[in-house]
């Protein structure tokens, strides 16, 4: 009886999380949409849905080379939202030039969103920054301008950004309205 009770126990351990690793791109994404348990995404579906490079930053808690991050020098008005759970994270009134060579902000634009975990990685004292849904985002250092004193420094892989107004169509012959007779 008893072997029996193990046997159903372990059957039962491994579907559930056999499961998850059956995730489609096309699930994963809605979860992504629904904001709704995105820490079920599986990491072999996050390899489909990212480049190499951001799963490599994101889940592999990498890190891009300084001044090569597209968002470095984006000074467009919007919100920055993670790569893959697409939480927003970051508005650019809070981004600064930091001089670091990566995307740096002094304030987060929603807390809910980012969880702060001690790394000890590389033999420094620093402190990691994450996603809700567990994807590494950067680091945050107490050397930042005030009124936070806090400098959060960013992946450009890890973050999206969202304009707060879409960029502008230029005029074509297509796009031109023709006027009402």
């Amino acid at each position: 009886m008893f072997r029996l009770l193990c046997a159903l126990l372990l059957a039962t351990f491994l579907s559930t999380a056999c499961a998850d690793t059956d995730m489609t791109p096309d699930q994963a994404r809605a979860l992504i949409a629904s904001g709704d348990r995105l820490e079920t995404i599986p990491k072999a579906t996050w390899r489909q849905l990212l480049t190499p490079e951001q799963y490599d930053i994101l889940w592999k808690k990498g890190t891009e080379p300084a001044f090569s991050g597209a968002l470095l020098n984006n000074h467009r008005n919007g919100v920055y939202v993670t790569a893959g759970c697409r939480l927003p994270v970051f508005r650019s009134d809070k981004k600064y030039k930091s001089g670091t060579g990566w995307p740096s902000f002094w304030d987060v634009y929603n807390k809910d969103n980012i969880i702060l975990k001690k790394d000890w990685s590389w033999g420094m004292n620093r402190t990691e920054v994450l996603s809700r849904c567990g994807e590494h985002l950067g680091h945050v250092f107490e050397d930042g301008p005030p009124p936070t004193g806090l400098r959060y420094c960013m992946n450009s892989l890890a973050l999206d950004f969202i304009p707060d107004e879409p960029a502008a169509v230029p005029e074509t012959p297509e796009t031109r309205q023709k006027p009402q007779d």
